[in-house]
């Protein structure tokens, strides 16, 4: 029986995501990593995952845009999305709660234990 919460993590930087799909993996969640807007974009559909940490910029399709579109689909609107991104401004932070994300985490700003706490928070409280 594999009740394993399911974290689709979406970061272009590929030694990152490696540490984090790591620490993912030891606290027990099943992770799968893509690297680019597209590939989240499938992925969410295909792997279903429970919730989405998702970096802003990315080559080809940002993770605006990957949320706006998440959000617009019937199938993935209720996936927890928490966006883990290098922009601080206080507009990104805007743009991505008008958009509907559940999270917004500045990678500067916060340490791999903070991160995890909050996708524990949100998995925690549906």
């Amino acid at each position: 029986m594999d009740n394993k919460k399911k974290i689709l993590l979406v970061e272009d930087d590929e030694a990152l995501a490696q540490v984090y799909k790591s620490r993912l993996d030891l606290e027990g969640f099943d992770t799968k990593t893509v690297f680019n807007g597209e590939e989240a974009l499938s992925a969410a559909m295909d792997f279903r995952p429970d919730l989405i940490l998702l970096d802003a910029m990315m080559p080809r399709i940002n993770g605006f845009d990957v949320l706006d579109i998440l959000r617009n689909t019937n199938e993935t609107a209720d996936i927890r999305v928490i966006m883990l991104t290098a922009l601080s401004q206080p507009k990104d932070r805007e743009r991505a709660m008008q958009l509907g994300v559940d999270d917004y985490l500045v990678k500067s700003q916060v340490v791999i234990g903070d991160v995890i706490d909050r996708i524990k928070h949100h998995l925690n409280s549906n």
